[in-house]
């Protein structure tokens, strides 16, 4: 019998092994301009040299899609809602069940698409329990950061952007498409995309800590920082 669980065992592994290797991972790395974001310890400066720490960082990855080069096949991630919190390593793993390659672009809704917005209490990454939830009438934060600044007027100089809205002139979902150049004959095994915090505060908007400290509602701030951020993403890696 114990010979027998071994085995088992062993096969078990194998099959684990030999699933991994047929698997495409994408790997999230968050940057601060060309450092890597640290939580609570290290100090940046953005682009009108106003210092300061971050505390938390998350955001809603949804619907996330790979084209093929023919243009006429796509493969969608089975997971349709995807929270990233840069406290949980294992949340910026996104592991495909396939192996990928010749392929053209990655696209995703930076945010929640506003059926799950007013379709009542959800489960997974959509529970309200993450953190990631207003009420039932302004719905989901699409994209969370918060941290401290020396150039806040906020309370204790801490800053905090709830970016969200689904709602006509209120709607701070937005979509994210990255263009893969070079086309990979063979599977791919790994693709790194970096997300810079500091595209937050330029891009179509220019946004201070020193001017706006604080965004905690949908609205017209809300959406200028997402016009800024779903920039942020860039493909820096593919092997």
């Amino acid at each position: 019998m114990r010979k027998n669980v071994t085995l088992y065992m062993l096969f078990s592994l194998l099959h684990v092994i030999a699933s991994a290797q047929n698997n495409t991972v994408i790997k999230l790395v968050h940057k601060v301009g060309d450092k890597t974001l640290q939580l609570h310890t290290e100090t940046y400066f953005n682009q009108f040299n106003e210092p300061f720490t971050v505390h938390k960082f998350k955001y809603y990855i949804t619907g996330l899609q790979i084209e093929y080069e023919n243009g006429k096949k796509k493969y969608t991630f089975e997971k349709p809602y995807h929270l990233v919190a840069e406290e949980d390593s294992t949340t910026k793993m996104i592991t495909l069940n396939k192996p990928l390659k010749n392929i053209t672009t990655i696209s995703f809704l930076l945010g929640v698409d506003s059926l799950r917005n007013v379709s009542g209490a959800q489960t997974d990454d959509l529970d309200p329990m993450k953190g990631m939830f207003w009420t039932w009438n302004t719905g989901y934060i699409y994209a969370k950061l918060e941290g401290q600044s020396d150039s806040s007027n906020a309370a204790a100089h801490y800053f905090s952007y709830h970016v969200g809205g689904y709602k006509t002139n209120e709607n701070a979902a937005r979509k994210v498409v990255l263009k893969i150049d070079e086309k990979s004959q063979s599977p791919i095994n790994e693709i790194a995309i970096e997300a810079d915090i500091l595209k937050w505060f330029v891009g179509a908007n220019e946004i201070k800590i020193s001017n706006a400290a604080v965004c905690h509602q949908p609205g017209v701030l809300a959406m200028m920082l997402a016009d800024n951020y779903k920039n942020m993403f860039t493909i820096k890696a593919i092997k």
